[in-house]
């Protein structure tokens, strides 16, 4: 894709801003499901970087496999193992 310089820069400085943001996301978030949400941030930012070179089948494929399953696995292993920790709470309401 050929853009012009200054929208290519602001298009670069966007997608690593949302690298870094959504990968100490994943290390500094305390809830597993919300750090798992922001590895799919930084699963999108990476698709989003092959679309500037040109290439839209790598960056199709990387946006399938790893935000659409492995994320999804992830997400889904999490709340299935972690399912009974977070409804501690919910015994007030309905006890």
């Amino acid at each position: 894709m050929d853009l012009p310089g200054p929208i290519h820069d602001f298009l670069l400085v966007f997608l690593g801003s949302g690298l870094i943001l959504g990968g100490l996301g994943v290390v500094l978030l305390t809830n597993p499901i919300y750090s798992a949400f922001s590895l799919g941030l930084v699963f999108v930012c990476i698709s989003l970087f092959y679309i500037p070179s040109n290439s839209h089948f790598v960056a199709a494929a990387q946006l399938l496999i790893y935000v659409g399953a492995i994320n999804v696995l992830i997400i889904f292993a999490v709340m299935f193992m972690n399912g009974s920790e977070y409804y501690k709470d919910f015994n007030l309401w309905t006890g």
